[in-house]
């Protein structure tokens, strides 16, 4: 029959329009996600599965099923960030919980960068779900022998994280984060923090979604900013310069910023001669004092690092998505970020079975 693309072959055999089974799609589409390339995932493919396949039949059906989680995370943010109904109880979820979190979560957000043909380097907005976990002072975890220069503080892990990753702006990000955090249970946690890289536009979407967080801005992020300083004014490499930020260092730490923030006015930085990051230092540091109590958060048992959102950056999106050539026509990233999301949320199985066909 003209037009026809199902056959009753196919049919008994229970496979999909592109003639593959649910099996073997899956595991194609679970290696086009993890391969560094679609040719190397159809090699894994024929390891795994002993049949043979194509790396561009991985390509389809990889970015075919990204597609398909795509549309089903955009219709889960429109229904979390929707108005509130008049039927709607305060105890209704929006979102299924997946694996949520009850006792302390942080929440971090950041860009990546990626190829994208016809647009050059765009920035891929992420954000990582974690559960925290706090050790008593002084206590090591199994194996851990060396002491921390934190050994006087609660000692914190950051676990079981989630991500959602896309090819957004700030206000697109908002409501995926908000989504991702409904999806863990964070609104419902006993604690919450909020660690970045001090960015406005984190700030701003983070306190919109999750006013509850306590907001940080990452250490290394802060002591970066006052090395950059140190290059410009003393010199790269110099012992002036090392003893300069090392006090600076030990004001944030003990949570005088600001002290720091006076000795920084003190350096005539408003220089044409020296980089903008330099020039604004001052107004860095006055501007998020209130994300720089280290003392106050290190006490308490706040992450003041974050370690686990830039290391989603390469794992999540860099890994798979740096590619040479002309980089990724936009809406096959978009698909791929969609499924990489999944797959390192720990929740590709899950995801799959929620993008099959339903029985009638």
């Amino acid at each position: 029959m003209p037009g026809r693309r199902f056959f009753p072959l196919d049919r008994k055999l229970r496979l999909r329009e592109d003639h593959w089974s649910e099996g073997a799609a899956r595991v194609a589409a679970r290696e086009g996600l993890q391969a560094r390339s679609f040719d190397l995932a159809a090699e894994a493919y024929t390891d795994a599965v002993g049949g043979s396949i194509s790396g561009d039949s991985v390509r389809r059906i990889t970015q075919g099923w990204g597609k398909a989680v795509e549309v089903q995370r955009n219709a889960e943010a429109e229904r979390a960030n929707a108005p509130a109904q008049l039927w709607e109880s305060p105890w209704d979820r929006r979102v299924a919980e997946v694996e949520p979190i009850r006792g302390q979560a942080n929440l971090s957000t950041d860009g990546a960068m990626v190829l994208i043909r016809g647009e050059r380097w765009k920035e891929v907005k992420l954000t990582a779900v974690s559960e925290v976990k706090v050790r008593a002072a002084g206590e090591r975890a199994v194996g851990e022998s060396r002491p921390s220069r934190r050994e006087q503080d609660p000692r914190v892990k950051l676990s079981r994280h989630s991500y959602q990753a896309g090819l957004w702006d700030a206000n697109t990000m908002a409501l995926h984060q908000y989504t991702e955090g409904l999806r863990r249970g964070v609104d419902r946690c006993q604690r919450l923090s909020s660690v970045n890289d001090g960015a406005p536009w984190i700030e701003r979407i983070t306190y919109t979604n999750f006013p509850e967080a306590v907001q940080v801005v990452d250490w290394y992020h802060a002591s970066e900013r006052l090395w950059q300083v140190a290059y410009a004014v003393f010199g790269q490499g110099t012992a002036q310069g090392k003893g300069w930020v090392e006090g600076q260092l030990d004001l944030l730490w003990n949570g005088q910023v600001a002290e720091a923030v006076t000795v920084l006015e003190g350096l005539d930085l408003d220089q044409e001669r020296y980089p903008p990051e330099v020039r604004q230092a001052p107004g860095y540091f006055q501007a998020n004092q209130a994300r720089m109590r280290y003392d106050d958060f290190r006490e308490a048992g706040y992450p003041i690092g974050s370690g686990t959102v830039e290391s989603a950056a390469n794992n999540v999106v860099h890994h798979r998505m740096r590619r040479p050539g002309r980089g990724w026509q936009r809406d096959n990233a978009q698909a791929m970020l969609a499924g990489l999301s999944e797959l390192h949320s720990g929740r590709f199985e899950r995801a799959w079975q929620a993008t099959l066909p339903q029985a009638a």
